[in-house]
């Protein structure tokens, strides 16, 4: 078989790459530096493809093999949500989608000792960052960034979590903004964390933007840009506004038994026949699409 190479893997950023092209020779790079990420692999001086997919670049020097699927491959520096599945005296086993467990030290939070090891109980959703990745190893992972402080990760508590593949994880983290995640942030308040292992978490004060925010992003996976700011607007315009005969009536979203009700009230003008304030409940499946 033919493979395509090339000294420069500029040639082949943000096109199709399959499993045996030679992206980059590294013997024509002097005084360069850089770093592979998930679907490369180095074979002496050659950079080889190992999966189907786009190459990405990111600033400075990384590159990866960019691919939509629902088994995740553990790559160093990589942030995803893990799931902990037990603990012993010197780790925590950590559950990420990878084919398997993760090893977290009970040393790798920020100001780590032996007086203050945190306690985590089975099923706690962790936002954690790889640290190694060698073939044949469980992952090691670790609750601090690059320069030993906590950031962003640690324990999330409250919120709910789902899977989606591994492309729509890295989507949500493009910049700039996806578009998605920028029409409802500038209507609806909500926090959100995104591991590149397929795993989303959303948390808000009020349960029903939890639900409409998930709804969303699962449903924007096969949209463009243009049609997910589309139906982000429909699913708001739904939801502020409901208009009966020219009438606006205001309306909220509570949650009932673990269904959703949506709860309509209004004041008909004196001017109508009979008119009197109403109140109309339709209860939903929580995650039912709201298009």
């Amino acid at each position: 078989m033919e493979c395509k190479s090339s000294g420069s893997p500029v040639t082949f950023v943000d096109n199709v790459v399959v499993p045996g092209d030679v992206v980059v020779d590294l013997s024509s790079m002097t005084n360069q530096t850089i770093k592979l990420g998930g679907g490369l692999r180095q074979d002496c001086d050659a950079i080889s493809v190992m999966k189907a997919g786009k190459l990405r670049f990111s600033k400075p020097n990384k590159y990866w093999v960019e691919t939509s699927q629902k088994r995740y491959v553990p790559c160093v520096e990589d942030s995803v949500l893990g799931i902990v599945v037990d603990s012993k005296s010197d780790n925590f086993l950590i559950d990420i989608k990878g084919p398997a467990l993760a090893f977290l030290p009970v040393l790798a939070f920020e100001g780590g000792t032996r007086r203050n090891i945190p306690k985590f109980e089975a099923g706690t959703l962790l936002y954690v960052r790889v640290v190694k990745a060698n073939p044949g190893m469980n992952p090691e992972l670790s609750c601090t960034d690059a320069s030993g402080k906590a950031a962003e990760f640690g324990a999330l508590k409250d919120g709910y979590m789902f899977e989606c593949s591994t492309g729509l994880s890295r989507m949500l983290l493009s910049s700039p903004t996806c578009p998605v995640l920028e029409a409802l942030g500038k209507k609806l308040s909500f926090e959100i964390a995104v591991g590149l292992n397929g795993r989303v978490w959303v948390n808000s004060n009020s349960p029903s933007i939890v639900i409409i925010v998930a709804n969303a992003i699962m449903n924007s996976e096969s949209l463009s840009g243009v049609q997910q700011k589309i139906m982000a607007e429909k699913l708001l315009h739904k939801i502020q506004l409901i208009v009966l005969e020219g009438y606006i009536l205001d309306c909220k979203w509570t949650i009932v038994e673990e269904s959703v009700t949506f709860e309509i009230f209004a004041h008909l003008p004196s001017a109508l026949k009979d008119a009197q304030d109403f109140e109309l409940r339709i209860r939903i499946d929580p995650l039912q699409v709201l298009l």
